[in-house]
């Protein structure tokens, strides 16, 4: 069966996004991108991966499944279809269409379209964001990689939304950890069941 990872970077206090959505804060450069971006090719946007001349196979995922406000960020900087070398899915209940023939988009209940994702061959599946779907993928989710970036925003979009309480913990453990010159923690958990 394949793994729902969710796979974010976040402040130490938990924030994946400004309260508008931008991520610019994060910063660009260090040394743990060339890292990171080495051992998982298909999360840089096809764009990026273009531009830099980067032509790696899919390693780890081949799926990746986003909510609207994620996805309007890459319609924001220009794309409809951010990763087009990935089988791509929109979570999205106030979405009338699909917002491009390469993107499906799913309004129903995201759980059981995971769950169907999950039983079909292939490589991993990426949950990019945002904190609102990954609530409310949580009893899905295998696996969380998390790039810790020593920032404390103060306040911000959630690592998971500001949904409902959950009814009992959801139980991780730590796989690996490193940490960067740059200060980025790279911590990747697994699903305790």
């Amino acid at each position: 069966m394949r793994k729902l990872t969710y796979y974010v970077a976040s402040t130490v206090d938990g924030f994946i996004a400004t309260d508008d959505g931008s991520v610019d804060f994060f910063p660009v450069g260090g040394d743990h991108g060339p890292a990171i971006n080495a051992q998982y090719p298909e999360t840089l946007p096809t764009k990026v991966r273009e531009a830099i001349g980067l032509q790696d196979r899919n390693r780890y995922f081949d799926t990746v499944v986003m909510g609207r406000k994620t996805h309007e960020f890459g319609v924001r900087t220009g794309t409809s279809s951010p990763y087009a070398h990935l089988r791509q899915f929109v979570v999205s209940r106030t979405m009338p269409e699909s917002p491009d023939p390469a993107v499906e988009l799913i309004s129903a209940d995201p759980v059981q379209k995971v769950r169907a994702l999950k039983r079909e061959q292939g490589l991993g599946i990426w949950l990019c964001g945002g904190g609102q779907l990954a609530q409310a993928l949580i009893p899905e989710i295998d696996q969380i990689f998390l790039k810790l970036h020593p920032i404390v925003l103060g306040r911000g979009r959630p690592l998971f939304g500001a949904g409902p309480r959950l009814p009992e913990p959801a139980r991780f453990r730590v796989i690996t950890s490193t940490v960067f010159e740059d200060g980025v923690a790279v911590v990747k958990y697994s699903r305790i069941r």
